[in-house]
This record gives structure tokens, C-alpha cells and sequence, in this order.
């Protein structure tokens, strides 16, 4: 007879409750089905992401795995389903960065299957691991949940730093649209918040299997860590929601942030290259008060040339910078400074009135296959990169604190840099605040650019600092130290945010500890979950 059969026959006789029948069913359809339904509960876990934001698909989608997983007679069966269910999360979580391989469909709309599958099947290899390192035959569920918490908490660190790391979607950003519950990040940022998380839907799979009193203690156990974590973060939030944005905030800095919402194939191409600069200028003076402005912020690559090594188009840009203050742009830069450049960097200028390049930033993590090609000795022939060029960018020295005349110190980001977690300042020059510059136009209106968004505000929780965001397209937005949104330009619009830039925190715990906590809580739960198997297994000898 079918062993799954049996299997199935057994969970369904000797474990009554909804989630018995749930794995029965599962285990009587056949190899195809079960991974497709797997895929299915995947995608759906991935609808708790922006823009969607179905936070409770999130733990249905978990949940479904954890039940899954516990039908598997191997530790390698379960590696297989977590790696199904991952594969469907990330085809769901990612597609829309096809957009950008169809910007200029003739080169490299050939590459969006290969790309698209292959960064799914890639990433699925995250999930799939913490279910394998989670299972263990007969051992207690709450030793499963906590094991599972703390594998897949490790699996989403390494998935943000092996082979230049992507980490997208984390787990805790299911809880963008909740400020109070966004605040802990503040103590063991997106990492801690990934493990409760986790750990949560763990504890809700312990429901369903037939004993009420373990559903009252599992349902419990979770209203009263999200009241802990809820209250705290309200807590957090109180003493600034009481009083007027204008205390925690630098009247004497004010910040004009323009969204020019250049078609991103005009932008590659550069056939209008000086009528996009000219938008540009435009938008930054045609607002009345420039005059109160300390400084213009336009987004990544607004100027598509090398403005330290063309006068003519430095001073053009310089027009648009305040008359006692400066212009902070986009551009690229090349070494050496005449002649054709050896190297070049996708780069930040703060430029004065006078035309003058005040000071620089690099771009220090680069994006595979946009900005360089990985492998080039082996894959360069083939494939090349999304943006203009034959070459490959170079990488900047890591973050830094830029120092410019007239305001407060800051750390720069460009693009997709703010989605680090822990990586997005430099520890021993503290900055004032944050600068995310950033071109989503590659992605169109697609969910991209409100996943980058919500990455982008975890940051500013994280480290205490207001982060000012400046978008070709996006979300050009002010965010305060707490996370929330000042003020915003919607996604496809073009305009200008003229705000004053939230004063700082004192430096967070997790800004000043980094990994610390959320080391500290998966030791503990490893402890605790192998403290469980093995006393479990002394019972049963």
C-alpha cells in the first residue's frame, strides 16, 4: 500500500482536528499536486507585502507550511517542501522586476523567465533550509515553532549577505502599515522582528489539532506578545504623537525634494537628455520659496552625465540649486577626470551655486545584472547589464557621512542600499539623517516601489534617523525617525515636497548593539526547542 497513504490514514485516526485533516488531504493528493498547493500557500503568505498588505495571509501561508512539513517522513522531504513553498512566495514576491528586463524588450526581454525563475528558485533555497533545520521527527510542536524561528531568522540573514545579499521582503515587513509594532526594530531591527514574527505563526499552527486548551494557551501566548509589542510601541510613539511635529523637527533646515517622473526608456536611451535635466531645473524653481530652501534633492541619476568632468552641464544643474544653499543630485563619475574614463561610479554630487562639486558619495552595493555583470568572464559574452555602457560600475567604499556646507551631516543611499538592514550608516560618524536617492522607474506601477518604500522606512526606525527619499518615480516622501510618513508624491506623478527635516534621535539600541538582541533570542530558542526534543525523547526511552 501507498506509505503516504498510510500516512495519511494515521493522522487522520490518531490526531482529530482541523489540522489533521488538513495534512490528510494534503498527503492524498499526488507529488505534483501537493507542490503546487505548497506554491499556492506560498504566494498567498506573500500578499501580506506591500502594496497588499493581507498581514494575516502571512501566517495563514506559514501556517499551511508548518502543517505541511510535519507530514514528512525526511528530513529531506521536508527540505523539498520548503523549498516549493518558497519558490511560490518568490515568483509572487518578485515578478514585478521583469519590468525592468522589458524596458528595452529587444535585448533583454529574453532574460525575464531565466531571471525571474532563477532569483525564485535561488531565494526559495532560504526557507527551504529553515523548515529542514527545523525538523526533527516526534519532537514537540513548540519545539518545531521555536526551531523554526530561529533557523528561518538565520536563513534571512544569510539571504542578506551571501553573494551581495538581497534581502527583499523580509518577514517583518508584513508589518509596514503598523507603526507601534514597527517601533521594536528600534531595539533588534528587522532581524528580531523576523524571528517574532516567525515564531507567532509557529505558535498559531499549534491551533487546530483537536485540544481546546491548546488552542486557548497558543491564541493566548500570541494576543499577549502582540499586546507587549503593540503597547510598547505605543508607548514609544505617545510622548511625540502629543506634541506638535515642530518639536522634533530643524525649522532651520528645509529640504525641497523633486520627483521628476522620467519615462525610464527616455532615461536610458539619452535622447533627451538635456530637455529631462531642464524638467529638473524647472520643478526645482518654478515652486515659490527656493529662497528658504537649504537644499534641492533630486533623485538617483536625474543627471544621466558626468558632471565632474562637464562644466557646461554642472553649471546648467548649479541653476537650480538655492542661492544660499545646495543641490543635491543623481550622477555619474569617472576616473581619470579628462579623457575617456578607466572607471566609473553611479554616484551623489552636492553642487553649490557656483557650480562646484562640494562634495561626493559612491554607490557601494551594486545591482547584479543592472549595474554589473556577475561572472562577467563566464556569462559576459551572453548577457549584459540593464543600464548604458559596455562596462561594469565600480563599488564605493561603503556608507559614509557626507559633510556639506550648510547641513546637517548625512548618510547617503542610492537605490537599493537602504534595504540593508544594519548597513546603511557609518558607526563611527553618526549621521544627522538619511538620504535615499532612488530611480523605481525600472519597475513601473507595479509593487516594487512600495516594497522598497517600507524597507526603506524600517531603516529609519531602526537607526533613529529621519530619512529624506528622493524618487525619479517611486514614493518621493520625509520620513521622521519613528517611521512615519511627513509628507509624500504618489507613485507616477511628477512635483516637488518642500519639508523640514526631522531632528534625530538619540542613537537605538540596535543602531548601538547591532545583531546583539537577535542573536540572543535564536540561542534561546535553540536552547529551548533542543531542551524539548531531548527531554521528549528521555520520556520516551
Amino acid at each position: 500500500m501507498n506509505p503516504e497513504l498510510v500516512l495519511s490514514r494515521s493522522i487522520a485516526g490518531s490526531a482529530p482536528g482541523f489540522a489533521a485533516r488538513c495534512q490528510s488531504w494534503f498527503l492524498r493528493r499526488n507529488r505534483w499536486s501537493r507542490r503546487l498547493i505548497l506554491m499556492v500557500f506560498g504566494a498567498i503568505a506573500a500578499l501580506a507585502f506591500p502594496p497588499v498588505d493581507a498581514l494575516p495571509l502571512f501566517a495563514v501561508g506559514v501556517v499551511a507550511l508548518i502543517w505541511a512539513a510535519e507530514t514528512a517522513e525526511r528530513r529531506r522531504s521536508a527540505l523539498a517542501m520548503g523549498w516549493w513553498w518558497g519558490f511560490g512566495h518568490c515568483l509572487a514576491g518578485f515578478f514585478w522586476i521583469a519590468n525592468s528586463f522589458l524596458i528595452d524588450p529587444w535585448r533583454f526581454g529574453w532574460m525575464v523567465p531565466f531571471v525571474i525563475a532563477g532569483l525564485a528558485a535561488y531565494m526559495a533555497v532560504f526557507p527551504a533550509l529553515a523548515v529542514a533545520a527545523a525538523w526533527h521527527r516526534n519532537a514537540p510542536l513548540l519545539a518545531r515553532a521555536l526551531l523554526l524561528a530561529a533557523a528561518w531568522t538565520v536563513a534571512a540573514w544569510l539571504s542578506g549577505h551571501l553573494f551581495t545579499g538581497f534581502p527583499w521582503n523580509l518577514p517583518a515587513y508584513v508589518w509596514s502599515l503598523n507603526l507601534p509594532m514597527m517601533q521594536s526594530v528600534a531595539w533588534w531591527g528587522a532581524w528580531g522582528l523576523t524571528f517574532v514574527t516567525i515564531l507567532l505563526s509557529g505558535v498559531l499552527a499549534l491551533m487546530g489539532r483537536g485540544d481546546r486548551r491548546q488552542d486557548v494557551r497558543a491564541g493566548g501566548a500570541v494576543l499577549a506578545v502582540l499586546a507587549v509589542l503593540y503597547g510598547l510601541g505605543a508607548w514609544r510613539l505617545a510622548p511625540d504623537d502629543a506634541g506638535d511635529l515642530a518639536a522634533v523637527t530643524r525649522p532651520a533646515t528645509m529640504l525641497r525634494l523633486v520627483q521628476g517622473n522620467i519615462d525610464q526608456w527616455e532615461k536610458l536611451t539619452g535622447a533627451h537628455r538635456d530637455r529631462d535635466i531642464m524638467q529638473h531645473v524647472r520643478l526645482s524653481t518654478a515652486t515659490p520659496g527656493l529662497e528658504q530652501v537649504q537644499a534641492v534633492i533630486w533623485p538617483e541619476t536625474a543627471a544621466t552625465v558626468f558632471l565632474d568632468r562637464r562644466d557646461d552641464w554642472r553649471k546648467l544643474v548649479a541653476t537650480a540649486a538655492p542661492p544660499n544653499g545646495l543641490l543635491v543630485t543623481g550622477a555619474l563619475r569617472g576616473d581619470p577626470p579628462q579623457g575617456e574614463p578607466e572607471r566609473y561610479w553611479n554616484s551623489l554630487a552636492v553642487i553649490d551655486p557656483q557650480a562646484r562639486i562640494v562634495a561626493t558619495a559612491d554607490k557601494f552595493h551594486l545591482v547584479p545584472l543592472g549595474e554589473y555583470v556577475p561572472l562577467r568572464e563566464v556569462i559576459g559574452p551572453f548577457v549584459s547589464k540593464l543600464t548604458a555602457g559596455a562596462g561594469d560600475f565600480s563599488a564605493g567604499p561603503g556608507p559614509v557621512t557626507v559633510q556639506a556646507p550648510g547641513l546637517p551631516p548625512f548618510s547617503p543611499l542610492i537605490c537599493y542600499e537602504v534595504i540593508f538592514p544594519g548597513a546603511v550608516i557609518d558607526a563611527s560618524n553618526r549621521p544627522d539623517w538619511l538620504l535615499s536617492v532612488t530611480n523605481d522607474g525600472w519597475f513601473g506601477r507595479s509593487p516594487g516601489p512600495y516594497q522598497h518604500f517600507a524597507s526603506a522606512r524600517f531603516r529609519a526606525v531602526e537607526e533613529g534617523l529621519p530619512l529624506a527619499r528622493a524618487a525619479n518615480t517611486g514614493i518621493t516622501a520625509m520620513v521622521d525617525p519613528f517611521g512615519r510618513v511627513i509628507a509624500s508624491l504618489p507613485l507616477g506623478t511628477e512635483g516637488t515636497l518642500d519639508v523640514l527635516l526631522p531632528a534625530p534621535l538619540a542613537p537605538t539600541l540596535f543602531s548601538r548593539t547591532g545583531l546583539l538582541l537577535p542573536v540572543a533570542l535564536v540561542l534561546v530558542a535553540l536552547a529551548i526547542g533542543v531542551g524539548l526534543i531531548m527531554r521528549g525523547t528521555q520520556r520516551q526511552v
